[in-house]
């Protein structure tokens, strides 16, 4: 794709990377048919090639719209089109430039702006966001059916085994996962601990910035990129072998820091570091694969249907890798299909454009009970609660799975 980018914005950092990603774009539109919003709205300005081409002309100084802004605001970022993209274009950070972009010059209605506000500053907030899900916890059943069903049920942690290793690694807590489901970190810990592995949460790391970022308080985003940095760098430094992540929504911010923080001169290697040692959960469990077959092999033949989350399929390209552990573990993976498309999670999607969350979400439980599998595992906070609203099967992170068989033993 031939480009003509504007003056104000050419020469910039963003610029150059803008630049760079819409020239490798050769319009084949082999991305519309893994788009979600396109395949359900049918709208090429809703697809990924029908995006780029208004980030382009934006771009290149055309007038900003309120219509970018609206097929803009209803993309995913699924990175669904990255998977099938190929020529590589990494539509994930244009759309993030794009955004950025719009933001600044189309305004948006005092309800859209307060909502957005009130999201960026109370989800990742761990102190608060745990209060209120405590309070909507004790009133359920005074609440309306549809907002009752978005609380989950109290999911109690268990022992965190105390470190007492020489190998050690480092977990981000997180922000919503430590109230809506501390038994996640706790499981992975366990899990590890067995193999020799003690994780260990950092005093002072916070949200990973993803919620902000992609609600387009940038700046904010990267306040919280640097305390994460903070926190865990003293363990790095310790020797600390990997930062691990159990909810890929914020593995795939992670790995991103080395990019985000390059021109901060405080931060840049530091950055890079941290994203080099980021590891989703599966990952570190597929290197001790061997060991942790040991402890569950044979315990069990259940039907489970793994969602992957478009996190860990399309933003962290590992795929197959946790199929492989429950299915060595004993678990019989029940037939998803098209388990490409996002569930409808995304992120805040479901609370900004709840219709079209609404309607993936049906066709992904459909998918998912296609093959009748007594539960659902998957690999993130996000997808794992939006998913619980629309089925009755229990929703698990997979490596809850994994410990519970362990402890049967």
């Amino acid at each position: 794709m031939q480009t003509q980018l504007a003056d104000w914005i050419r020469d910039t950092t963003q610029g150059r990377e803008a630049d760079a990603i819409l020239r490798k774009c050769v319009h084949c539109g082999f991305c519309l048919a893994t788009c979600p919003t396109y395949n359900l709205l049918g709208d090429e300005l809703d697809s990924p090639r029908g995006r780029i081409y208004l980030m382009k002309q934006m771009l290149e100084g055309a007038p900003v719209t309120h219509l970018t802004q609206l097929h803009l605001d209803r993309c995913l970022t699924c990175r669904s089109c990255e998977t099938t993209c190929p020529s590589g274009v990494e539509y994930g950070k244009l759309v993030d430039i794009g955004r950025e972009v719009v933001e600044a010059r189309v305004s948006r209605g005092p309800g859209d702006r307060m909502l957005r506000w009130m999201l960026s500053k109370t989800l990742p907030s761990r102190g608060f966001f745990g209060a209120a899900l405590a309070l909507g916890r004790a009133f359920r059943p005074l609440l309306p059916k549809a907002l009752a069903a978005k609380i989950p049920a109290a999911r109690p942690a268990g022992a965190w085994p105390e470190a007492r290793h020489a190998r050690r690694m480092v977990a981000l807590a997180g922000c919503v996962q430590p109230s809506m489901a501390p038994s996640i970190n706790a499981a992975a810990a366990r899990v590890l601990d067995r193999v020799g592995i003690s994780l260990v949460e950092a005093k002072g790391d916070t949200c990973c910035g993803a919620v902000p970022f992609h609600l387009n308080y940038q700046h904010d985003a990267l306040g919280y990129v640097k305390a994460n940095i903070d926190a865990w760098w003293p363990h790095v430094e310790a020797g600390a072998e990997a930062i691990v992540i159990t909810a890929s929504g914020c593995g795939t911010m992670v790995a991103d820091y080395g990019r985000l923080m390059r021109d901060d001169p405080a931060y840049a290697e530091k950055g890079a570091r941290i994203a080099a040692l980021a590891k989703d959960i599966s990952e570190v469990v597929a290197a001790e694969q061997s060991a942790i077959e040991a402890q569950v092999a044979g315990r069990t033949r259940t039907a489970v249907a793994f969602h992957a989350p478009c996190s860990l399929q399309h933003g962290l390209k590992i795929r197959g890798v946790v199929e492989s552990i429950l299915m060595r573990a004993g678990f019989e993976l029940t037939p998803v299909p098209d388990a490409h498309l996002c569930c409808g999670s995304a992120g805040t999607y479901s609370i900004l454009n709840p219709a079209i969350s609404k309607d993936l979400l049906r066709g992904k439980v459909t998918a998912l009970e296609t093959g009748r599998p007594e539960l659902i595992a998957t690999a993130n906070i996000g997808c794992l609660s939006h998913i619980q609203t629309g089925t009755a099967l229990p929703v698990r992170h997979w490596i809850e799975l994994i410990d519970e068989l362990a402890r049967r033993g």
